[in-house]
């Protein structure tokens, strides 16, 4: 399977650096429009046999600019791709939260913690490998075996998408707005009929000069 996961497009709240989360923040015009063009002549070319998009509307209103969607390509809205829960902290910047003890232990846990109000990374990985396995059994069908998919989705699950495909840092894994990465993926599955992804190859979205991790 192919898989290519995109950031939505720029908001206001982005550029205040303000904790969204699952929020329901539009994008901010014209601000975004630069990078939603960008993305929008990225995948000009590509056809996709499944779309999905996380419901909040900042990630419907990037694919709509994408300009992707074709007929009898499945759309479905996942709300296993909406963005971290960051429970107490959306809506602050951080100013407003770095004296209190517990943001700073989220920060030191790498958001291994569990925000007050909000999920951990174990929590949103859970739910992420949730959708991860629904796609094996979704191209497991296929006579081909091949399955291209395109994820509109948030930079904290890019983030941990990454992290396990790419096996980097989490400081590494950042993705500005409507840009992503490309994964190329095999599922294998061992005697026992447990299976997971594995990646063979990783690049950016846009491409950055044919170059693959």
């Amino acid at each position: 399977m192919e898989l290519v996961a995109v950031r939505h497009g720029i908001t206001a709240w982005n550029l205040e650096r303000r904790y969204q989360g699952q929020q329901d923040i539009p994008l901010l015009f014209p601000e975004a429009e630069d990078g939603l063009l960008a993305l929008r002549d990225a995948l000009a070319h590509e056809r996709f046999d499944a779309i999905y998009s996380s419901d909040l509307s900042r990630c419907q209103q990037t694919l709509a600019w994408a300009d992707v969607a074709k007929a009898g390509v499945p759309l479905v809205l996942e709300q296993r791709l909406r963005e971290l829960d960051f429970g107490e902290y959306e809506g602050k910047v951080y100013d407003e939260l770095k004296d209190l003890p517990h943001y700073r232990a989220w920060i030191d846990s790498v958001g291994e913690l569990q925000i007050p109000g909000g999920e951990s990374a174990a929590q949103l990985r859970e739910r992420l490998g949730a959708w991860l396995h629904d796609l094996a059994l979704a191209t497991n069908g296929r006579v081909d075996g091949h399955k291209k998919i395109l994820a509109v989705t948030h930079g904290g699950v890019i983030r941990e998408l990454r992290r396990r495909f790419e096996t980097i840092h989490f400081w590494d894994g950042t993705v500005l707005q409507a840009q992503g990465r490309r994964w190329q993926l095999i599922y294998q599955q061992d005697d026992h009929g447990k299976g997971e992804w594995q990646c063979s190859s990783s690049s950016a979205v846009p491409a950055l000069a044919n170059v693959t991790l």
